[in-house]
This record gives structure tokens, sequence and C-alpha cells, in this order.
């Protein structure tokens, strides 16, 4: 084999850094990784928001909330807390299920629940 030039070298590594550039700037971008996209805010205006308590572990309760009979949110933890627990009664849940169908009607998506608005509900100490 017949040694390389310093100028075959230097083309060839020239040539390996455009190629490894445009095979680079031809890759695929990445999907947006800043989660899930929600709703405008008035997209729910004259939609019927229901809901229904469901099971969770240990014999506790969350819920689901539906938009013209279509689930939109499963709440199967009490949200804004640690584990996967629900609430300790029918009730309780039901509380903050109104609260996020509220949240919804006002435009807010999403609705978050924080841990505050559920010590006003008494539904958590």
């Amino acid at each position: 084999m017949k040694p390389q030039t310093p100028t075959k070298i230097i083309v060839l590594m020239l040539f390996q850094c455009l190629t490894t550039a445009v095979l680079y700037a031809q890759a695929p971008t990445q999907p947006d990784s800043n989660g899930a996209k929600f709703p405008e805010a008035g997209a729910y205006a004259n939609t019927k928001l229901s809901y229904k308590i469901i099971d969770a572990p240990n014999h506790t309760f969350c819920y689901d909330v539906y938009a013209d009979d279509r689930l939109l949110i499963h709440q199967t933890s009490i949200p804004a807390m640690p584990g996967n627990e629900g609430f300790k009664t029918k009730v309780d849940a039901e509380k903050v299920a109104l609260l996020v169908i509220d949240k919804i009607r006002r435009g807010e998506m999403p609705p978050t629940v924080s841990v505050d608005e559920m010590k006003k509900l008494k539904v958590i100490k």
C-alpha cells in the first residue's frame, strides 16, 4: 500500500467532516418533549362535562371526567400528592372532580389541582 500524502489525508478528513455534517443536518428532528398539548382555553365552553367516581387502590376513590361522553381525564390517585391511593370517600373524590370541571369551564388547561385547594375543600388535611 502506497503511503498517503498529507494533502490527501487533509482532503479525506474534510470529506468525512462534510459528510457527517450533511447527514446530521438531514436527521429528523425530535418531537417536542415539553409534554402533552392541551386544548385552547375556550375549547370546552359549549361541551357537556360530567364525571364518574371510580375505584382506586386500597378501597379509595378517584374520578374520570368526560367531555361529551368521551373520557377527558382519568385520575387514578389524589392529585398533587405522592402515592397511588385515592380519596377516602366518594364525596371527597366528587368535590375534586367538580373543581376540575369548573376549571375546565373557566378555560384552565390543564386543570391542575393544588394541595391548598384540596385543603380548602377539606378532602385532605
